[in-house]
């Protein structure tokens, strides 16, 4: 039996794609290294025009469509980085294209697909739907269906990704890779020949993890990594990781949100949930990659601002750099404005401020007082604290 997607093939669709989309950079990243105690090398595919490396697949499979196919237009399905991608380069090669996005699709990324050039149809509430639908609609016209994982011409072009990284680095280690249908991380294992590659998933949807294991598929249902929330795996996808990947490595929604902002926060590039699962899991599973020189790829930085908003709010609480203070003061003129220069004088930053008398467990004449805070961390926040309290102030930190 013959392999569905071999090196050739890869090496083939680097040639095929090269200079329609971009050569990412992959660079050690010191500071992150330092904190995960191995030698990182980030592959900063967030860097490509729709930031994802969604476009390496579909363009391989649109570069090889015969003159027919190209005529009568493609489809595919996709809830935004695939979208993208084919939406794109279609429409760059002048081929009509349609997509089927679910319903619950975020109208950014639907407004984004129009703008590339597809016909966009919103339908079902999941993926499934969608993928049923658009299978469908390509029985109906005659439509070639650009799968957004589980087909060779995807699976190669995707393996590109690895092929890159090698050429960078030759001696890597280890590449950590998300997974969500599979596409990038099988092709990438056919790419790697040899390197050991670690697929990554959420504890939310371990859909692929659970398909090699023969166990039946169960998903929660909302997750910051959208991109990779995918209840039905790739059939050929599931046979190359079942030879080719070393291990499936789950990772948490806190794991997820401390791996977007750190690499905010550090390398200064924005990654969504997906994107940054693969750097979640060399931060999670330490001890396994200790001393390596570990390849981890940044696959896409569509994150909704208002998500990003939500993670670095989070990030900064987690870390103590954002603090809720309850402060109960005598209900005076001027006791808050004692508190406020105390917190100033210690070098914190007043963000909201709110009064509770009504309400709270305290006396008839006094007030309880609730600040939100920035400080500079936890050794900074316990000085506050001993400053209120030496001032004769009760002080409590609700949230830690």
């Amino acid at each position: 039996m013959t392999d569905p997607v071999t090196a050739a093939d890869v090496r083939a669709a680097a040639a095929r794609i090269a200079g329609a989309v971009v050569r990412t950079p992959c660079l050690e990243s010191k500071t992150l290294s330092e904190i995960a105690g191995a030698q990182i090398f980030i592959k900063f595919e967030n860097l490509q025009f729709t930031a994802s490396f969604k476009e390496r697949g579909a363009l391989n499979k649109l570069l090889q469509l015969s003159d027919a196919e190209r005529a009568r237009g493609v489809i595919a399905m996709s809830a935004g980085n695939h979208a993208q991608g084919v939406a794109r380069h279609a429409t760059r090669l002048g081929i009509r294209s349609t997509i089927v996005m679910p319903r619950y699709t975020p109208n950014t990324k639907v407004e984004h697909t129009e703008k590339l050039g597809a016909r966009v149809e919103l339908f079902g509430d999941d993926l499934n739907a969608a993928n049923d639908r658009a299978s469908a609609l390509a029985r109906e016209h005659g439509f070639t269906f650009v799968h957004p994982y589980d087909d060779p011409a995807v699976i190669a072009g995707q393996g590109t990704v690895a092929l890159e990284m090698l050429e960078d680095h030759a001696r890597l280690d280890a590449l950590v890779i998300p997974v969500g249908g599979g596409g990038l991380a099988s092709g990438c294992a056919i790419a790697a020949e040899g390197v050991p590659v670690y697929g990554v998933e959420t504890v939310l949807f371990p859909s692929m993890k659970q398909a090699l294991a023969g166990e039946a598929i169960t998903c929660g249902r909302d997750t910051i990594a959208e991109g990779i929330a995918v209840k039905r795996p790739g059939a050929i996808t599931r046979e190359i990781l079942r030879q080719r990947a070393k291990d499936i490595l789950l990772v948490s929604e806190v794991d997820l949100e401390e791996a977007v902002l750190a690499l905010l926060d550090i390398e200064k590039t924005v990654a969504e949930g997906a994107g940054a699962a693969a750097l979640a899991a060399v931060l999670r599973h330490r001890a396994l990659f200790a001393g390596r020189r570990v390849g981890v790829v940044l696959s896409g930085g569509n994150i909704d601002l208002l998500v990003l908003r939500s993670v670095i709010e989070r990030g900064l609480a987690r870390s103590k750099r954002l603090v809720r203070l309850t402060v109960r003061i005598d209900d005076r003129p001027g006791a808050l404005a004692t508190v406020t220069r105390i917190l100033a004088d210690r070098g914190a930053n007043v963000i909201e401020i709110e009064h509770e008398r009504a309400f709270g467990r305290v006396a008839i004449k006094q007030a309880e007082v609730e600040f939100v805070v920035s400080t500079r961390g936890e050794k900074h926040l316990q000085k506050i604290c001993g400053e209120l309290r030496k001032s004769g102030y009760e002080v409590e930190t609700p949230d830690l």
